[in-house]
């Protein structure tokens, strides 16, 4: 492994440390940091931010604290990992930055006070990979404050950047929108569409007969803006209508915030048992399987910086209804059926539709699927190290 001297990248790794030290499972920010620590690690120290703690690890620290996020332990033996690391003297004096590209793949430590001086003190040159915009467009669909804070997050990551890598164009849009509201001037920036370990998989196509109930996904954190408020109600009035046509509903995902009601009703309406599911967790084995079996992955967010389980559905040859958005008409075209995330009417014909044993809506999209192209991980960092090239 290269020395510290020979390194010529910085990586946040703050988020992935934080969230092994709580035994959380990887959301999709997360998977974007194990890549890029995949990609990079091996040329870079690791950056570990706490509250008015900021640290650059030597080369032998940084390749202990990367070995460990490869690895599913407990939360008890991570924390015991991780307060080594920080007692040690390596990681008590810290490193010198010497101008290095910093890449910080997950927002991570752009609001806090203190960052701009850090990178200015340590001659780095950041690039910021920006996920979203969604506190500051969409702030009724998240916590108190976080439209704020976020704000400050974005104007940091704006006054400090060499370069940005945006997941979709409609993120790089949105950005250079708020830029403009601040007076503040665009770096160079890239898209670079995100991976998933689905789509190395070859697709998995099964057939939806008349001796198998029908199964439709909903994946992903359970939040106001994932809208699933939406998808409970169409099972309601579709448990009242015709009870014993009723497809089963999978919700895939973490419990999150801004969702009282509809954690309520998973959790007490009665109505719900048997045809509504909810899976907190699951392998990447499990989704391929889940996706797989369903009749379709039912997408229907307010709001999205890109759309990781779109992906992964197309990837597994699954189809995909979906909210009208911008960004997902970018990644796949025509090829979903869309609709406003708001029309109940339209989503439930659709489900119905596609819960049929021979559903002519369900077939046509298979057949457009045959030429989507699917964002590759190869294609992500070859955007990114085009961005580094540049830089350098």
């Amino acid at each position: 492994m290269p020395k510290t001297k020979d390194r010529p990248f910085l990586l946040d790794v703050s988020r992935l440390v934080w969230r092994h030290w709580v035994g959380k499972r990887p959301t999709g920010i997360d998977r974007v940091c194990l890549a890029w620590l995949e990609r990079y690690g091996d040329r870079s120290l690791a950056v570990v931010q706490y509250p008015r703690f900021r640290r650059i690890l030597s080369a032998e620290a940084s390749d202990s604290l990367f070995a460990l996020f490869g690895h599913r332990q407990s939360a008890f033996k991570s924390r015991l990992v991780l307060s080594g690391l920080r007692n040690a003297p390596a990681v008590a004096r810290g490193v010198a930055g010497r101008n290095r590209l910093y890449l910080n793949p997950g927002h991570t430590g752009l609001d806090k006070a203190g960052f701009q001086g850090w990178i200015e003190k340590e001659g780095l040159k950041p690039i910021h990979m920006i996920h979203d915009l969604i506190p500051i467009t969409h702030p009724q669909f998240c916590r108190d404050g976080e439209a704020e804070r976020h704000s400050r997050r974005m104007v940091a990551a704006l006054k400090t950047a060499s370069g940005f890598v945006c997941n979709s164009a409609d993120t790089l849009h949105v950005l250079e929108q708020f830029a403009a509201s601040q007076g503040l001037k665009m770096p160079p920036s890239t898209v670079a569409w995100l991976g998933s370990e689905l789509s190395e998989a070859p697709p998995t196509r099964t057939a939806i007969g008349a001796e198998k109930r029908p199964t439709f996904v909903i994946l992903g954190t359970i939040e106001g803006r994932k809208n699933h408020a939406l998808l409970l109600d169409i099972w309601t009035r579709m448990i009242a209508s015709t009870p014993e046509a009723v497809p089963e509903l999978l919700v895939i995902g973490q419990r999150g915030w801004q969702c009282d009601e509809v954690f309520a009703r998973l959790d007490t309406d009665p109505i719900m048992k048997g045809h509504v599911r909810e899976l907190s967790s699951c392998t990447d084995e499990e989704l391929a399987g889940h996706l797989g079996a369903a009749s379709a992955l039912l997408f229907p967010s307010h709001a999205e910086g890109f759309g990781m389980p779109l992906v992964e559905s197309l990837a597994k040859g699954t189809p995909v209804i979906a909210s009208d958005l911008a960004v997902f008409r970018e990644i796949a075209g025509d090829v979903p059926d869309y609709a406003n995330p708001t029309d109940l009417d339209r989503w439930e014909s659709l489900i119905r539709d596609y819960a049929l044993p021979r559903s002519a809506l369900r077939e046509a999209q298979l057949k457009r699927m045959k030429a989507v192209r699917l964002p590759r991980w190869d294609d992500h960092f070859a955007s990114i190290d085009a961005l580094i090239a540049r830089l350098s």
